[in-house]
C-alpha cells in the first residue's frame, strides 16, 4: 500500500545521508518559511489566533513565534502554520498548487522544540515532509484543486510525516500511522478563496495541526487505514475522483522535490506571478510610460482567472487575489511587495484608472499546461498604438528562475527587520543558515517578540 511505502521512506530518513543540495534546499525553505511567517506576525489571522488561545500560552516549548510566548506542539503548529500563509509570501511546489512549507514546516518545528531536537534532524523531518506530501499532491491535480485547497488537505501527510520522524525517529510503523490518520482529516474548501475572510490562512494552520496531534497519538499505538490514499472510498477518490498513483513514490531518498521549490518574489497568490512578472518586463525593456498606456491585455490558464479575476477588490485580502490590481500595482510600483496593500495604496486612483485598461483572457494551451507550468502572455498598447508582448513561461522564483541565496536573504530581512528590528533579524537569519550544526532550541525563537 502507498502509505507503507511513504512511512518506509520516513524511516529511512531519520539516519539517511542526506545529499548536500537536499540539506541546503530544506535551509532555504526555513529560511524562506520563516520570513513569511514573520510577514503575518502582526495581521490577521495570527493575532487573533493567539487572542483566542491566551489562557492556553505559556506552557509547553513550542514557540508561538513574534509574541514571546509559548504552547503545546499543536496548538503552536496551528497559529504559526496559519500566520505563515497569512501574507501569501510563502514557498510552492508548482505541480501540486500546493504550498508545502506552511504546514510541514510549522509541525516540524513545534515538535522539534518539544523534543529538543537538532538541526539536522528537523532538517531531515522538514525534507520528509516535503517529499511525501509533494508527491501526494502532485498525484491528484488539476481536478483535487477545482474544490479544494491542497495546502489544506495535502498538507496534513506533510506535516505527519514530518511529526513522525521527530517523535518516533526511524519507526515506520509509526509514520505509516500518523500518516493514515491525517488523512482523514484532511480538509480546506476553494470557497475560502472567495471572499475576504480568515479561513484560507487557517487551512495550513489546521493542517500542521493535524500531522502534530496524528504523530503524536500515533507513537502511542494509535493506528490508521493504511489503504486510506487507494482504497475505494479513500482519500484519492473522495477529493479528486481519477488519482495518478503510478510513480508517485518514485524517486523517494535518491530524487528530492525540494530542491525543486518555487519561492516567491511577490506578496500575493502565485497564480498572479507570471503575469506581474511579464508586464514588469515590458516597462523595463521598452522604457514604458504608464500613464501613455491604453490597454494591458493579459492570457493565462484558466485557473488564474478562476482565483484572481477579480476587477474590484476592496481589501487587502481581495486585492492580493486580483490579477488587474497587482498587475497594475507592478507596472506602476514596480513590486508588488507588502506596501501593495497598505489602505491607500488600495484606493490609489493612478492603479484603480490603469486596471480598467486591463483585460484578461483564457489561453488554452497554457490552460492544458496547468499546473506543471504556470505561464502568462502579456501585450500593452499604447495610446500611440504601438503594441509589445512578452511571454513569461514560468514566474521568477520557480525551479527555472529560483531566486538565489542572497536574494532569499534579502526577502527575508525586508520581512523580518520591521518585526523583530534589524539586529535580531540578521542574527536569526545567520543562525537559519547554520541550523544543523546546533540544536533547534538554541535558536531562542521564544525572545524573539514583534515590536
Amino acid at each position: 500500500m502507498i502509505i507503507e511505502d511513504f512511512a518506509a521512506y520516513v524511516g529511512r530518513e531519520a539516519s539517511s545521508r542526506l545529499p548536500d543540495a537536499a540539506l541546503h534546499h530544506a535551509r532555504r525553505a526555513v529560511v524562506d518559511w520563516f520570513a513569511a511567517l514573520l510577514a503575518g506576525v502582526q495581521i490577521a489571522p495570527g493575532q487573533q489566533l493567539v487572542a483566542a488561545h491566551r489562557e492556553e500560552l505559556g506552557v509547553g516549548r513550542s514557540t508561538i513565534i513574534g509574541h514571546g510566548t509559548h504552547a503545546f506542539p499543536a496548538l503552536a503548529a496551528w497559529i504559526n502554520g496559519s500566520t505563515s500563509h497569512a501574507a501569501e509570501f510563502d514557498d510552492i511546489f508548482r505541480d501540486a498548487v500546493y504550498h508545502p512549507g506552511c504546514p510541514t514546516i510549522a509541525a516540524a518545528l513545534a515538535l522539534a522544540e518539544q523534543v529538543d531536537a537538532t538541526g539536522t534532524d528537523f532538517l531531515r523531518a522538514v525534507i520528509a515532509g516535503y517529499e511525501v506530501s509533494t508527491r501526494i499532491g502532485a498525484a491528484i491535480q488539476p481536478a483535487h484543486y477545482r474544490f479544494f485547497h491542497t495546502t489544506g488537505t495535502v498538507g496534513c501527510f506533510g506535516a505527519a510525516a514530518a511529526g513522525a520522524l521527530l517523535v518516533a525517529p526511524g519507526n515506520a510503523r509509526v509514520a505509516a500511522d500518523a500518516m493514515a490518520t491525517a488523512a482523514t482529516f484532511a480538509s480546506g474548501l476553494q470557497q475560502a478563496f472567495r471572499s475576504d475572510a480568515m479561513t484560507k490562512a487557517l487551512h495550513a494552520g489546521h493542517a500542521a495541526q493535524v500531522g502534530v496531534q496524528a504523530a503524536q497519538a500515533a507513537a502511542h499505538g494509535v493506528n490508521g487505514v493504511y489503504n486510506i490514499l487507494e482504497g475505494d472510498a479513500g482519500f484519492g477518490a473522495a477529493l479528486c475522483g481519477k488519482p495518478d498513483w503510478d510513480g508517485v513514490t518514485q524517486g523517494l531518498g535518491t530524487d528530492y522535490n525540494v530542491t525543486r521549490i518555487t519561492q516567491k518574489n511577490h506578496g500575493c497568490c502565485g497564480h498572479t506571478f507570471a503575469a506581474i512578472d511579464a508586464a514588469q518586463q515590458l516597462v523595463r525593456d521598452h522604457a514604458l510610460d504608464p500613464a501613455r498606456i491604453a490597454a494591458v491585455r493579459v492570457a493565462t490558464y484558466q485557473v488564474a482567472l478562476d482565483v484572481t479575476g477579480n476587477f474590484n477588490p476592496t481589501t487587502a485580502f481581495e486585492a492580493r487575489f486580483s490579477l488587474p490590481y497587482v498587475v497594475a500595482h507592478g507596472i506602476l510600483r514596480g513590486a508588488v511587495r507588502l506596501d501593495a496593500f497598505q489602505p491607500e495604496r488600495m484606493v490609489d486612483a493612478q492603479i484603480r484608472q490603469l486596471m480598467t485598461k486591463v483585460s484578461l483572457t483564457a489561453d488554452a494551451e497554457l490552460t492544458a499546461a496547468f499546473p506543471r507550468q504556470r505561464a502568462a502572455r502579456v501585450e500593452i498598447e499604447m495610446v500611440d498604438g504601438a503594441c509589445h508582448t512578452y511571454f513569461a513561461p514560468y514566474r521568477k522564483g520557480d525551479p527555472e528562475a529560483p531566486l538565489d541565496d542572497a536574494t532569499l536573504a534579502d526577502k527575508f530581512m525586508e520581512l523580518s527587520a520591521p518585526v523583530l528590528g534589524a539586529g535580531p533579524a540578521a542574527r536569526l537569519l545567520d543562525a537559519l543558515w547554520q541550523l544543523d550544526d546546533r540544536p533547534v532550541r538554541a535558536l531562542g525563537l521564544s525572545a524573539l517578540k514583534a515590536g
